[in-house]
């Protein structure tokens, strides 16, 4: 089920952008968009094209709503009980780190001269 409204709430959320980028800039600035119902003739005047794609443009945005709405009521039903407090609880312990013991501060410091320095056992 979650499956179907998601496509369809794809296929409106496309369908909303042609619809929209079909009408009529109403502020024309760009200078794009051209005269109305001119020498055509056709069977749709300039201004009831304009008033179908409005139509058009509400009924798809209302059917976008809906189905977002609808989305998110079975997403929530879906994540019903469960938490992130909840599964904090279930998390593993994590042990403390110790921090390595520091060599000792003789072993840092350079030689001195009365220091003998360290020979190899002889070989048997």
């Amino acid at each position: 089920m979650e499956n179907v409204i998601l496509v369809i709430h794809l296929i409106l959320a496309l369908s909303l952008i042609g619809v929209v980028l079909l009408q009529r800039s109403e502020g024309g600035g760009l200078g794009m968009g051209g005269g109305g119902g001119g020498g055509g003739g056709g069977a749709m005047s300039g201004r009831a094209a304009a008033d179908a794609l409005t139509k058009l443009t509400w009924i798809l945005a209302i059917a976008f709503i809906a189905t977002s709405i609808t989305m998110t009521i079975i997403a929530a039903k879906n994540a019903a009980g469960s938490s992130v407090l909840d599964r904090l609880g279930d998390a593993p312990v994590e042990q403390p780190v110790t921090a390595p013991v520091a060599p000792a501060t003789d072993d840092l410091l350079p030689p001195s001269a009365g220091d003998t320095p360290i020979t190899p056992p002889p070989a048997d």
